[in-house]
């Protein structure tokens, strides 16, 4: 019997082998399939352009070679540099007859969802129309949806239209019942970005920022959808704050809405407007889709573009991070490059590592000095993120930018109490000189070593101001009273002297090739080069399954045990915006 038994379970063993073995042979070649797929499709006459806007909007995205046969697993990405491109096209295509906004929830910040925006109003102007359909509309996508000559709301749907808010996780009282003493170091009034560690709610200097940078966002909010949707700018606001429009009917009767249907309805709508009978099938085309027909003109002359989406570390970074080593040898191989005539950083980063954010300082001052440098701010471009712009001849930032956060801070975790007391581990060792273990986690610093670190955050709070007042040609005074580590929105920092234009990614691009000479003649060329599809795959396998095991493990704590776990990635000084803001 033992021996039937054997011989089951490894026919058994072998039959899932094979399985498993099968599997992978099938999703391969679908893949290869997929990727040589790649041709540019037919855009036939009297289409609609589809955009789902829904997901996490990013700078860039490596496409996907597995999202057309597994869509419901798909990683929801909208690359937005790509989108904003991809509208421009549609607008001079006789194919494209108009745009079809459908809506999710998006989440990307509102100077990204300014520049799509903004892409689409002047999509209208060539005189082909908007339409938009949401089951539930978040606040978020309605800036969007504003712009577009017909929205309709699902009758049993809703529409968050109530103001925004900026929320921070605190996490003293964790590490106090952990045991855990966050030793910190920092310059300037509001660098805030340690408070989650050793307060439990927000100072009042954070405050008042905050309170003032959300408004100033919502104010440009209330400003653009106003002058869209011909509703005066009293009236819009008193809707928000008293939250009139809590049903699909209120949104209509409000005038933020053109009708309270189906999906259908809408349909019915675009058939008219395209000269289609009833029954009809509308020919329709997603964004992904029609951005593989993008062919730039060739050019011999080049724009470097390039993107630096991420928090700010030392090294090669990855996918999610801006690495010093990735972004010198990209803005290395575009200053060497005698097609690339002008660069622009496109710059989307909370900032991060201090002397990460120096060494791309020194790369952008030597390629400022042999071609024109033009930052581009996305939806955040803070402390590192501002060190990286404040070198370049020009700073571009949209109002509703996030940047500034001029200021440095330094942590490091007192754990002795949590080994001791909660896993029953002790220190002790020997060394050679008074400091030789002045980076210990073990124990707590003395007033020494403190007073050690604390000087090196205020040389480096030195070094960063200086820098600043040199690139922006302000006094070290004047610098120094709209730094303190404050955050502005770009309409502020613009006030402030910390920005030269308010504009859009093409403006900044535009800039860049006048600035050059290039009347018109040139090419976009983006660094670094996006990973392949299969590193991209292999990636994401990968990060999803960190993910899952996370989620398994802890369960709804498992964002918060992330948070703490982010205390390892604050090595040396550093230069970051403060922690976590999230504006919704």
């Amino acid at each position: 019997m033992t021996f039937l038994k054997s011989v089951f379970s490894t026919l058994v063993g072998l039959l899932i082998f094979s399985f498993v073995i099968g599997f992978f042979f099938f999703v391969t070649i679908a893949g290869l399939i997929a990727i040589s797929s790649d041709e540019a499709p037919e855009i036939t006459p009297n289409s609609v352009l589809t955009l789902n806007l829904s997901g996490f909007i990013h700078e860039r995205v490596a496409e996907d070679p597995f999202k057309d046969l597994f869509p419901e697993s798909a990683d929801n990405k909208l690359a937005l540099l790509e989108t904003i491109e991809t509208i421009a096209r549609a607008k001079t295509d006789d194919n494209i007859k108009g745009i079809y906004l459908r809506h999710g929830g998006i989440s990307g910040g509102y100077s990204a969802l300014h520049e799509i925006r903004a892409a689409l109003e002047d999509f209208k102007s060539s005189g082909k129309f908007i339409y938009s359909y949401a089951e539930y509309m978040p606040e978020a996508n309605y800036y969007v949806a504003s712009v577009a000559d017909e929205i309709y709301l699902n009758p049993a749907g809703g529409m968050e239209f109530n103001g925004l808010s900026a929320n921070v996780s605190f996490f003293k009282g964790l590490l106090d019942k952990l045991d855990i003493e966050a030793q910190i170091f920092r310059v300037g009034t509001y660098k805030s970005a340690v408070e989650p560690f050793f307060r439990k709610d927000l100072s009042e200097a954070n405050r008042e920022q905050m309170t003032s940078f959300i408004n100033d966002i919502y104010d440009n909010y209330l400003l653009n959808v106003s002058e869209t949707r011909g509703i005066a700018l009293d009236k819009l606001r008193g809707i928000s704050d008293q939250m009139l429009a809590r049903e699909p009917e209120d949104a209509l009767e409000l005038g933020l809405i053109t009708a309270v249907d189906y999906e259908n309805g809408i349909k019915d709508k675009m058939r008219e407007a395209l000269g289609l009978e009833k029954d009809e099938d509308i020919q329709s085309i997603n964004l992904q889709a029609y951005a593989k027909s993008n062919s730039p003109t060739y050019s011999s002359n080049k724009v470097a573009v390039i993107v630096a989406e991420g928090e700010i570390v030392s090294g090669k970074g990855d996918t999610e991070t801006v690495g010093s080593d990735k972004f010198v040898k990209a803005i290395r191989d575009a200053r060497k490059s005698d097609r690339v005539k002008a660069v622009v950083i496109r710059i989307n980063s909370p900032g991060g590592s201090a002397l990460a954010s120096d060494v791309m300082w020194n790369e952008i001052m030597l390629t400022k000095a042999v071609k024109p440098v033009i930052a581009s701010m996305s939806t955040v471009a803070a402390s590192g993120g501002y060190y990286m712009a404040m070198p370049c001849d020009t700073i571009v930032a949209q109002p509703m930018t996030i940047t500034g956060s001029i200021g440095i801070f330094g942590m490091i975790p007192n754990m002795g109490g949590f080994l001791e007391n909660k896993l029953g581990i002790t220190n002790d060792g020997v060394s050679t000189g008074e400091f030789s273990n002045l980076y210990r986690v073990s124990s707590a610093l003395n007033e020494g070593e403190k007073a050690i670190i604390q000087n090196m955050v205020e040389s480096g709070y030195e070094s960063f101001t200086s820098k600043a007042a040199q690139g922006r040609n302000m006094s070290i005074d004047d610098l120094k009273a709209v730094a303190s580590g404050r955050v502005w929105t770009g309409a502020q920092a613009k006030e402030n002297g910390l920005v030269d234009v308010l504009g859009s990614y093409n403006d900044a691009v535009e800039l860049a090739a006048n600035a050059a000479n290039l009347d018109g003649d040139y090419m976009i060329s983006y660094y670094p080069a996006l990973k392949t599809k299969w590193e991209e795959l292999l990636g994401s396998m990968a990060n999803e399954a960190e993910a899952r095991i996370m989620k398994n493990k802890y369960g709804t704590m498992a964002e918060y045990v992330e948070k703490v776990k982010e205390l390892e990635s604050y090595k040396g000084i550093q230069a970051r915006m403060p922690f976590e803001i999230e504006i919704k």
